[in-house]
């Protein structure tokens, strides 16, 4: 796997203290959280669009284009929270050995 993630979560934590003027990643940071995760859940409402929009369809240049932009203003949300993309892959990798109902079973006994 690529080093996308990673590369991504440098360039948005250096966004985060430009001026908002310049910046499109500042302007989300200074409207806070509430803006950010509209932005999130627009994207995931466009992504879920596309995937229904390319299903019986052979370009899936729209769902590509709309997945990135959630997971670009997911990695944003991250970021205000002070996460960043290794705190989702480690979780990812914690599950490799854990069937994907066991998974569900203990979150839900918590």
């Amino acid at each position: 796997m690529n080093d996308t993630l990673n590369r991504l979560a440098v360039v948005l934590e250096q966004r985060k203290l430009a001026s908002t003027e310049n910046s499109y990643v500042a302007s989300l940071h200074a409207k806070g959280l509430n803006k950010i995760l509209e932005k999130v859940g627009e994207e995931c409402t466009e992504t879920l669009l596309a995937a229904k929009d390319c299903e019986h369809s052979e370009d899936k240049s729209e769902l590509i284009g709309e997945t990135a932009d959630l997971w670009f203003h997911t990695l944003v949300m991250l970021s205000h929270l002070g996460l960043g993309p290794n705190d989702i892959l480690s979780e990812l990798e914690q599950r490799f050995d854990l069937s994907g109902l066991a998974e569900k079973a203990s979150r839900q006994l918590k």
